[in-house]
């Protein structure tokens, strides 16, 4: 949609909600170390988003020290209205948030200048679906329209986050995003259909059409498109290893025998390959994952899929070997960091590999799908 062009009002209802929401998040709790510490040689900073048992949503920067079992240490925090999900690391230091279920606001917000947060509030009859990126000079969000369902791509302006453009993504329930490095962005179109009314409850799956595109970002042209012979596998969530676009798998299936059974993973090989076709293909799991992966991300080593419905972070080599799993109680986020990989549950964090060490949580916590490294 060309800049200038005016939105439906939003509903009675909805506008009340968000009135609500915007002063919670001015009265919202905020704090950070007057100077933020300077973290030991080796110690990890992650952005990361968590709920408390008071019901409370959170967004915080925290450090992990290279010290066995030492406490996951908090350096700043603030109270978010509703559910923050994906995290977009800014070179300044900073991270771009956005909301989901209900993705009804954008927030840029530094560690080291809490209170200094800008916050952008959904418009109409539309709804953020958790992810943003970064791709020449500008942000881009995924969107759903809430009255069609239909998912659309959005470029913001770098500085008031307002909407230059949108763009339809070719499904509906679209969802992460990433760049290619070559002018295009590719999304996930999850394909299951919801209402704004119901919530999260899913309907018409029998007629689920679940897909990855690549849009050009100049123009908002779709210039490729991939689908699953599975039509009940949801492509959601994203990450790069070479060439290779590795995507995390979400189950629809009525059986539940077939749902367990489910591949986690599928890989768009060659995505960012220069003349080549790129194929998608999903990787069976010799175990049962459950059917869901929470996030994913690459090392070296290959691709981890989390599956917090088996307590359990599952990896394929490069190739796309399977190399097992490793057990960490409702493992949600994933980060990849110095050419390693760490997950996050409610029992706190660790990396992956041999003998890893658990640093806990000070205070109980249970983190979202996603963490990203903080610059």
């Amino acid at each position: 949609m060309p800049m200038g062009i005016e939105l439906a009002p939003p509903s009675s209802l909805r506008w009340r909600r968000r009135q609500l929401l915007q002063a919670l998040a001015a009265l919202g709790g905020v704090g950070a170390l007057p100077r933020l510490a300077t973290a030991a040689p080796g110690a990890k900073r992650l952005f990361t988003a968590w709920d408390l048992p008071d019901g409370r949503h959170q967004l915080g920067c925290v450090r992990l020290s290279t010290a066995d079992g030492a406490p996951c240490q908090v350096e700043a925090v603030i109270d978010v209205p509703t559910r923050a999900h994906g995290l977009l690391p800014l070179p300044d230091g900073g991270v771009l948030v956005a909301a989901r279920r209900p993705g009804e606001w954008l927030l840029r917000w530094h560690p080291a200048r809490p209170t200094q947060a800008q916050w952008h509030w959904m418009d109409g009859d539309r709804a953020f679906s958790g992810h943003a990126q970064w791709l020449d000079g500008h942000f881009y969000t995924t969107e759903s329209d809430l009255e069609t369902g239909a998912g659309l791509l959005s470029r913001r302006d770098p500085h008031t986050l307002e909407r230059l453009a949108e763009w339809p993504t070719g499904g509906t329930d679209n969802h992460m995003l990433l760049a290619d490095g070559r002018g295009h962005l590719f999304v996930a179109n999850g394909g299951v259909a919801t209402r704004p009314e119901t919530g999260r409850l899913k309907i018409d799956l029998d007629a689920m059409d679940s897909s990855i595109v690549r849009i050009a970002a100049a123009s908002g042209r779709i210039t490729g498109q991939w689908r699953l012979d599975d039509s009940r596998l949801s492509l959601r969530h994203l990450a790069w290893r070479g060439p290779d676009l590795g995507i995390a798998l979400q189950a629809q299936h009525d059986d539940p025998a077939a749902q367990q059974a489910a591949p986690v993973l599928a890989v768009l090989r060659g995505a960012r390959a220069e003349g080549a076709e790129p194929t998608l293909v999903a990787l069976p799991t010799p175990q049962p994952l459950g059917g869901y992966g929470g996030d994913i991300c690459a090392t070296p080593a290959g691709f981890h899929v989390s599956c917090p419905r088996v307590d359990a972070v599952a990896t394929w080599s490069a190739t796309g070997a399977w190399q097992g799993t490793q057990a960490h109680g409702e493992a949600y986020a994933l980060a990849a960091t110095d050419g390693s990989a760490l997950v996050a549950g409610p029992g706190g964090w660790k990396a992956l590999g041999n003998a890893p060490a658990l640093h806990p949580w000070q205070g109980e916590r249970a983190p979202d799908n996603h963490a990203a490294r903080a610059a």
